[in-house]
């Protein structure tokens, strides 16, 4: 027996006569009327309900993602209503643009991915519905897609792994725009984040798509804070107090700058000796400060550090010069004077003896110059 809805369209046979098809009279208004109250109407509120669910679960995770990315409560009591609105609030809430930012973009992100989850299961279950009221078996769909994402998953694994990858990156806060990170063979600024790939642009311009399922580490160089290192390498007879305090002093001159200052979250700190040669001795001035500024910050340091030691004429490693200086003793002429090359072998011994003359005058600059004794070698 044929299904009521399909009553209207189906063909029967001659003999059967038109008025008593399956108890369906075209002509009668109740037989009409009766069948559009069944299975139609059944279908429209099916249709009718997933739609306006739908909607309000896709309004809902909008409300909530919108409320998340500008950083203002979802549920806004009276006691906190005066609280949220006053001007305190406003920029307690917009402390850190750059904190913004990334939170907006993650919540907007995993917006995104929950209407699109959204979609997918209420249309799945309308479609599912509207199937049954219509008279057919769903069973074999079900076992169909049951066997399908077995093979999808087994065939595009890297695919969901990618995806997933993506999912906890955002939620965990892993990296955001504009933060400069190291994922061991790329190096850069992340320009675009997705869940499948995230966009990198490195030092030469170039924009590399990596896979969020290939991440295996992450180094963000961004995130919360920064911290500017500068090593600064002198000689190794340099007096170490004055070159700490010569390093402090430079390191305070760009924190006492108005727009640098606003970048220190510490006091800058210079350690001892770090390292130690014969040639050299290594000292580190390093400073706390907002993230992404340490560069900026680092910099200047480097440029008001190589001031500062020259005015207290403090070289830095490899600046003096060496000196060579020939002590060894002349040939001895054992011929007798009125040889006739005894004119060559006086003008050789005069010109290395000024030679001499013009090397120990050297030598009295570099040390003029540098403050250190040369290193005169045999």
């Amino acid at each position: 027996m044929s299904h009521p809805l399909l009553a209207p369209v189906l063909r029967v046979p001659a003999e059967v006569p038109e008025e008593v098809r399956n108890g369906f009279d075209p002509s009668n208004p109740d037989d009409w009327f009766e069948w559009f109250v069944g299975v139609p109407l059944r279908v429209l509120l099916i249709i009718g309900i997933g739609a306006i669910a739908l909607a309000l679960v896709r309004r809902v995770i909008r409300r909530i993602t919108e409320h998340i990315a500008e950083g203002t409560p979802t549920l806004r009591s009276k006691r906190l209503q005066g609280v949220a609105d006053s001007g305190v609030g406003s920029v307690l809430l917009r402390a850190n643009p750059l904190a913004s930012a990334r939170r907006a973009q993650r919540a907007r992100t995993v917006g995104s991915v929950l209407r699109s989850v959204a979609n997918i299961l209420i249309g799945a279950t309308i479609v599912l519905l509207v199937l049954t009221e219509l008279g057919v078996n769903i069973a074999p769909f079900l076992a169909s897609a049951g066997i399908a994402g077995v093979a999808l998953g087994f065939g595009a694994q890297s695919l969901v792994k990618d995806f997933l990858s993506g999912t906890f990156m955002l939620l965990e806060d892993q990296y955001g725009v504009g933060d400069t990170v190291d994922f061991g063979e790329v190096t850069g600024t992340v320009e675009e984040v997705a869940l499948r790939v995230t966009k990198v642009r490195d030092g030469n311009g170039t924009l590399w798509f990596v896979r969020n399922g290939e991440i295996l580490r992450t180094g963000n160089k961004t995130q919360e804070w920064g911290r500017a290192v500068v090593d600064v390498r002198v000689a190794y007879w340099a007096d170490v107090d004055a070159v700490r305090a010569a390093l402090l002093a430079a390191a305070e001159d760009v924190g006492a700058d108005p727009v640098l200052g606003t970048y220190f979250l510490e006091p800058p700190e210079v350690t001892g000796i770090e390292s130690m040669t014969a040639e050299a001795l290594q000292l580190k001035v390093q400073v706390k400060t907002r993230a992404a500024m340490q560069w900026e910050v680092a910099r200047a340091l480097r440029a008001r550090v190589r001031q500062g030691l020259s005015d207290a004429r403090i070289p830095l490693a490899g600046a003096q010069q060496v000196v060579v200086l020939d002590h060894s003793p002349s040939v001895p002429d054992d011929r007798p004077d009125d040889r006739p090359d005894d004119g060559p072998r006086a003008a050789a011994r005069d010109e290395q003896a000024a030679r001499d003359r013009r090397g120990a005058a050297a030598a009295a600059a570099v040390q003029d110059r540098t403050g250190g004794p040369a290193s005169p070698s045999a």
